[in-house]
């Protein structure tokens, strides 16, 4: 039995992992590669596998960093179940064909842009040709400067390794990781061709096999699956895969997908897996960092809005569309009615966030106890008072006018794509807007260096000075921090079926490397495995 990591291997995003058996092929999750253009390139890869050679997808969450390259193995040949939680199959749903949208409106608008600056150097050189010195005019004169994006700058020489056997190429031998680390602070799109479109995520949809919590289900020969509660997002699972090979050995394989953190609004917490494993696949994001309590998180949120109220500012706050966004608005809809802040508009310019939270709605019995509660006493505590939600683009343009002070909520997260980019453009130079993080910003990507202290980005090409005001609140994270990651994996080292060994998956190379030591002191063995690299399960 093997197991080959395809992504999410000491990087956050592309969440994927080919289980090959001796009687079946199976693929946990199937996601994109987010962040910096480092990054994303990975999507337009060869995919290492083929599609038609899968018996079963099993899908952990409907992030699209673990969904959303399901329309390209699709249109390359899959036509097997996709297995995934009833809430899940709806946001996989929204978020895909939402992806598709994205993609399509991108690389035009990137089309557009090279026609724009074709024709503006064409201007150049027209007017040079007119008036400049015939030694200057030929077929050899420089062309006039374009608006391109500048590549990454190449790692040093010491970042260079070795990639796995049967790897993909991320260039002349350089680390991909390197790479993306060495991203600069530039938000450019130069997207040729979308990876899939609408019809193509349209398409995933027929194979959506929908499941609820706890049901043990075969899905394929000699594999079971069993999805439990990952408390991250809505319909979020921890995924044991039990195989039986021909020989009548068994396994259990554990795929910890994204771990919730405990004791947080709307969702339950993370299921402890008491009765063990032979290996876990465990998520690292926040390896090496604590949160924020809650009660502080919840503090310094409310400091951010009674200091947009108190100088009319703008308070920005980059959100994902699932989880994220339902969480902020929930913990603002408790500051105002327990008269922490004054009532600021807020606008929510993200239409999958509204879409998001109406599906939300429709699974209470997904809820935690405290907001089954609230909604029992009438209050609806995933809206905030007077909420605006705005669905087109013009909308969207004309809050750059609205009366301050007010707040917005948009996608993306990281800051690398969506409205809230065009908010961004609005307010980088403006004193008396504040940005405010309340989520993991990814290395390489325009969040990450404007968290550390950017003093100019460059934004679609344009220079920007950055004058607005920057905070950081971790407390939100929907992600268990590392105190949070060991306490779950602790059932794992104190269970009758203790793990032969832990993969640490889905994080940064530092947020892994902090882990090590942690897990080893509970007594299990860490590995920390590359991009492709196959690994024998004994």
């Amino acid at each position: 039995m093997k197991l080959q990591f395809l992504g999410a291997a000491t990087t956050v995003t592309g969440s994927q992992f080919l289980l090959t058996t001796d009687r079946a092929r199976i693929l946990i999750d199937c996601g994109l590669f987010q962040g910096s253009p480092s990054e994303a390139a990975r999507n337009r890869l060869p995919i290492a596998y083929d599609p038609k050679t899968i018996d079963a997808i099993l899908v952990t969450h409907a992030h699209l960093d673990h969904c959303g390259m399901l329309p390209v193995v699709v249109k390359d040949g899959y036509t097997g179940p996709i297995h995934l939680t009833r809430a899940t199959a709806e946001l996989a749903r929204l978020v895909l064909l939402d992806s598709g949208k994205v993609q399509v409106e991108q690389a035009q608008a990137h089309q557009d842009r090279m026609a724009r600056e074709a024709r503006r150097e064409q201007r150049a050189h027209d007017a040079g040709v007119s008036g400049a010195p015939t030694a200057n005019t030929g077929p050899g004169a420089a062309a006039a400067p374009t608006a391109q994006v500048a590549p990454a700058p190449a790692p040093p020489a010491a970042a260079a390794t070795a990639t796995p056997a049967g790897a993909p190429q991320a260039g002349a031998g350089l680390d991909p990781e390197a790479l993306l680390r060495a991203q600069p602070p530039h938000l450019d799109w130069a997207i040729q061709a979308p990876l899939y479109t609408v019809d193509d995520a349209q398409a995933v949809l027929q194979y959506f096999v929908p499941l609820d919590y706890g049901q043990t289900i075969t899905v394929a020969p000699g594999i079971t699956a069993t999805f439990m509660d990952a408390g991250h997002i809505l319909g979020s699972a921890i995924i044991l895969v039990d195989v039986e090979q021909a020989d009548g050995t068994s396994r259990r394989i554990v795929f910890s997908g994204d771990v919730g953190r405990p004791d947080t609004p709307i969702l339950r917490d993370p299921t402890a897996i008491v009765d063990g494993a032979d290996y876990v696949l465990m998520e690292s994001t926040y390896g090496g960092r604590e949160h924020d309590p809650e009660d502080e998180a919840v503090r310094m949120l409310a400091e951010a809005v009674n200091a947009v109220a108190s100088h009319s500012g703008v308070l920005l706050i980059p959100s994902f569309a699932i989880g994220r966004t339902q969480e902020i608005v929930w913990q603002l809809d408790r500051l105002l009615s327990a008269g922490s802040i004054p009532h600021v508009p807020l606008y929510l310019d993200s239409p999958m966030a509204s879409s998001a939270t109406e599906i939300y709605r429709r699974y209470p019995d997904y809820y935690d106890a405290e907001t089954r509660e609230l909604l029992a006493e009438g209050q609806d505590p995933i809206d905030y008072p007077g909420q605006i939600v705005t669905n087109d683009s013009s909308q969207s343009k004309a809050i750059a006018k609205a009366p301050r002070p007010m707040m917005i909520v948009s996608a993306s997260g990281m800051l690398t794509g969506g409205r809230i980019v065009h908010h961004l453009a609005n307010l980088i130079d403006d004193p008396a807007a504040l940005l405010l993080f309340v989520g993991y910003q990814g290395e390489g990507t325009l969040g990450a260096h404007l968290q550390a202290g950017a003093k100019e980005v460059r934004l679609d090409g344009n220079v920007r000075e950055v004058r607005c005001q920057i905070r950081s609140i971790s407390g939100f994270s929907a992600h268990a921090d590392e105190n949070e990651l060991i306490a779950w994996l602790s059932h794992f080292a104190s269970a009758p079926r203790k793990p032969k060994r832990v993969f640490l998956v889905h994080g940064d190379p530092d947020a892994e490397l902090a882990l090590v030591p942690r897990v080893k002191a509970i007594g299990l063995d860490p590995y920390r495995p590359a991009w492709h690299e196959v690994v024998e399960l004994a």
